[in-house]
């Protein structure tokens, strides 16, 4: 269970018309990490500015491997609620759940590209502890997507960064449905909401 409560939406209707509801129009419901962030509204106009520039439809890298790096680095880092979150946005960008299912794979698996496996090594080693980046981690994603992409790719892993220190301190209790969608997805792996699993699961 969820360490600090999230608010509730109808005590709060004008964060709900500016943050929640849009949100819920594209995914079916509202996260419980934005819900205990929006205790701080300010934070959660800080936070939801930061996503549409991380996540900038313009990006030289596209959307649905962004969403794998964001699954791979929160792997890295240990945060189940986040791997849910980045499972169901990799498949909400048109990337298969085999392939999703196949992250840690993603080495020697005919599933990725040779770009992606360099965009996915180098969100591996940056969302790690301590950092592994190499010199030949950003030239290979450079090779790809030159040095726009370095930046696109590492400020996704910086975005999870936050959310996933953000979510396993607080033990942020998956929503019913992220958890559903997860469990479908990921249920050929070891994946384990463990302390984010919904409390009537």
């Amino acid at each position: 269970m969820t360490r600090v409560t999230p608010l509730r939406r109808e005590d709060h209707p004008d964060l709900d018309e500016k943050f929640f509801s849009p949100y819920e129009a594209t995914r079916g419901y509202v996260p419980n990490s934005n819900l205990v962030m929006a205790r701080r509204p300010k934070l959660l106009a800080a936070f939801r500015a930061l996503n549409g520039a991380v996540f900038d439809p313009d990006n030289a890298v596209p959307a649905g491997l962004l969403a794998l790096v964001g699954n791979i680095a929160s792997q890295a880092a240990g945060c189940m609620y986040c791997v849910a979150h980045t499972s169901n946005n990799a498949g909400m960008r048109g990337v298969d759940a085999d392939k999703v299912a196949a992250l840690w794979e993603y080495e020697s698996s005919p599933l990725f590209s040779e770009a992606e496996r360099a965009a996915l090594k180098y969100a591996q080693a940056a969302g790690s502890v301590p950092n592994m980046v190499t010199d030949e981690d950003t030239d290979a994603v450079k090779e790809h997507f030159g040095e726009d992409g370095v930046v696109e790719i590492l400020a996704v892993v910086s975005w999870y960064g936050f959310l996933n220190r953000w979510n396993d301190s607080l033990a942020t209790e998956l929503e019913e449905i992220a958890f559903d969608k997860a469990s479908k997805t990921l249920e050929s792996t070891e994946w384990d909401a463990g302390k984010h699993t919904p409390k009537n699961r």
